[in-house]
């Protein structure tokens, strides 16, 4: 006879504990006023009409596609109101993208010196495609996934929730993003992955996990961060935060948040599918010892740590690729250029995430082992701990 245990309790208090770790930790935090204008605040929606005119300009050099074009203006202040427009006549677009009629646009509206209201491009509304997209992603979630695949949607949306919530405006009100990343990772993978993978005895050994690695990584980024005298002020969009702020961000603490905040996504993925190796494993051959179910587990993981290292550095790479093809252009010595700050961060950042996510394995598999080797003595605390296996609980013979 199998007794099955929904474990709504374990799984409610487990809630109930974050809302309150992260309800201590939310306490009203005042935005400092930079007196900037909301982005896109000024923007307004218009359609084309029509092209009146469209030809070529050569502009310092670069010969492009340009155009005249009619709009109506579907919103603000001048809703209704017919205007011509230049695109590409006095700015360098991309001359692949030209406007066609009926296309949604996002335009700025100014007055000339002499007072005459001038209409300008700023970008193309992509909203409808964009939500299109995104109804395909779900669909698609729900469809293969189903049950898990819509807890790792309210998952997603509880990251999100995280980051734009929480760490974002801790950090700046003044927070120290390092201690403001490492408590909001923390409490972000614990609900995601309990959500996601339910309350269980692998989903135990991931969440443990990934808090020692989380601290692991935190340890490495200060040391090397320390070592290499990085500042955190090689990102000019950091340099122009400082300036238009009040409070003093810690431009050190944010430099290594970020490097934390960029393993999680990673980092999830590698601890929950070496905990399910072992669990796999040992319910396969439950006569393996502590190092034949190592050894075994740790051969899947060493495929994994190749494929997520690689993985990591090409999203690293992918990120500033820009940057390596202006150094690329200038025949710089690349032995020279690694020290500048700009560089070394991202070589700092690649390297600390990609040992977090090393050590995470074995880290990862010696836990998962001794959770799943303890699983018939640890069966009297099933009420509290969740099943013993990778998700269901023991068969109970009477």
């Amino acid at each position: 006879m199998i007794r099955k245990n929904h474990l709504r309790i374990p799984f409610f208090l487990l809630i109930a504990m974050m809302a309150v770790l992260l309800w201590r930790n939310l306490e009203p935090v005042q935005i400092p006023d930079a007196g900037l204008t909301a982005f896109g605040s000024e923007a307004v929606q218009a359609r084309v009409l029509e092209i009146v005119e469209q030809g070529e300009i050569d502009l310092g050099g670069v010969v492009q596609t340009y155009q005249i074009v009619r709009v109506e203006l579907l919103e603000g202040e001048y809703k209704g109101l017919v205007m011509e427009m230049d695109y590409g006549k006095r700015q360098l677009v991309s001359s692949s993208i030209t406007l066609q009629p009926d296309d949604l646009i996002f335009v700025t509206i100014g007055s000339q010196p002499d007072g005459v209201l001038a209409v300008y491009f700023m970008d193309f509304v992509r909203t409808k495609y964009l939500l299109w997209l995104s109804l395909l992603f779900i669909i698609t979630v729900l469809l293969i996934s189903r049950w898990k695949g819509l807890r790792s949607l309210l998952s997603m949306a509880f990251s999100l929730f995280m980051i734009i919530g929480y760490i974002i405006p801790q950090v700046l009100a003044g927070g120290d993003p390092l201690r403001v990343s490492i408590i909001g990772s923390v409490i972000l993978l614990t609900v995601t992955l309990y959500l996601t993978y339910g309350w269980n005895l692998k989903t135990h050994s991931s969440v443990i996990s990934m808090i020692f690695v989380l601290l692991i990584t935190g340890l490495l980024a200060g040391a090397f961060v320390n070592f290499t005298r990085l500042t955190g002020s090689g990102d000019e969009n950091i340099l122009f935060l400082r300036q238009i702020l009040n409070t003093q961000i810690n431009l050190r603490g944010l430099l290594l948040g970020g490097m934390i905040i960029g393993a999680l996504g990673v980092l999830d993925d590698l601890v929950t599918t070496q905990a399910s190796a072992v669990f796999e494993l040992h319910h396969a051959n439950r006569s393996l010892g502590f190092q034949g179910l190592f050894r075994a587990a740790m051969r899947i993981g060493e495929d994994h740590i190749a494929a997520t290292v690689n993985t990591l550095v090409l999203a690293y790479a992918g990120a500033a690729l820009p940057m390596l093809l202006l150094f690329s252009l200038g025949r710089g010595n690349y032995g020279y250029l690694v020290n500048f700050e700009v560089v070394a961060e991202e070589i700092v950042r690649t390297l600390v995430g990609s040992l977090g996510l090393i050590t995470a394995v074995p880290l990862t598999t010696v836990i998962a082992i001794g959770l799943a080797s303890r699983a018939d003595s640890l069966e009297k605390w099933e009420q509290l701990l969740g099943p013993m296996g990778s998700g269901e609980s023991h068969p109970h013979h009477h």
